[in-house]
């Protein structure tokens, strides 16, 4: 990724020196959310019931996707987990390193590649389910992710299930992804900072039903599911012999 267009690791490197600052999230159709970003650097203990829950299955060498500044990754490593991290943000992979992440690397998902039998775990928390985009893409790369994991692997990710909302800017635009042949929770958007904005890209969010239908034919189904006081759910998702 071209520095112009890191505006999540902009955003990112500004708050680890000590700003504050604010995550810009920009909808194709204009909609604007704004988040902090203190949750990308928070600690375990104040995390979410279920993402602690979720940790408790990790096993083995285990790759992080989309890590950010590294909180998972680093959580995981001083348990005495192998961890990779793997982030699309050059800055991200920088700051993970920065506050102590041994192995991190600069590889958007679409860039995964990694021999046979590489890792037991891939974790995609923090809403990483998103990063797979759309239908076809996540079948895609579950069957690559089939191919670099170990016998018995697990796949951890978080997402948010679409339809667990009332608000009507959001129901209005899952209408018009239908009509268009999308997924109603595949969101096009990008991320703003100050002069920085990224470039457009889809975020995929899906109920518990659609997640099965993107795993069939894939190599891995769903073992169980972790709910949340939220919309938010974790997967723990189990490879087939």
């Amino acid at each position: 990724m071209r520095p112009e267009h890191d505006a999540f690791g902009q955003m990112l490197w500004a708050y680890y020196k000590g700003r504050e600052v604010f995550e810009i999230w920009e909808r194709n159709d204009g909609y604007i959310t704004v988040a902090l970003p203190k949750t990308y650097f928070s600690e375990y203990e104040t995390w979410f019931l279920h993402e602690k829950k979720a940790l408790e299955f990790v096993k083995g060498r285990v790759l992080d996707v989309g890590c950010g500044a590294g909180r998972h990754s680093l959580y995981l490593q001083k348990k005495g987990f192998d961890v990779l991290g793997i982030d699309n943000s050059s800055l991200a992979i920088k700051i993970s390193k920065l506050r102590g992440l041994k192995k991190a690397k600069v590889t958007p998902i679409e860039n995964a590649n990694f021999k046979r039998n590489s890792f037991d775990t891939i974790v995609m928390m923090g809403n990483n389910f998103s990063l797979f985009g759309s239908f076809k893409k996540a079948q895609r790369l579950f069957k690559k992710f089939h191919k670099m994991t170990s016998k018995n692997a697990l796949i951890i990710p978080e997402t948010g299930d679409p339809y667990k909302t009332d608000n009507p800017a959001y129901l209005e635009y899952y209408e018009l992804n239908k009509k268009k042949g999308r997924m109603s929770g595949q969101l096009r958007g990008r991320i703003r900072f100050e002069k920085y904005a990224g470039k457009w890209f889809d975020w995929l969010m899906v109920s518990k039903e659609e997640m099965k239908e993107i795993l069939d034919g894939t190599g891995w189904r769903v073992k169980e599911f972790i709910n949340s006081k939220s919309p938010k759910y974790i997967a723990i998702i189990t490879k087939i012999a």
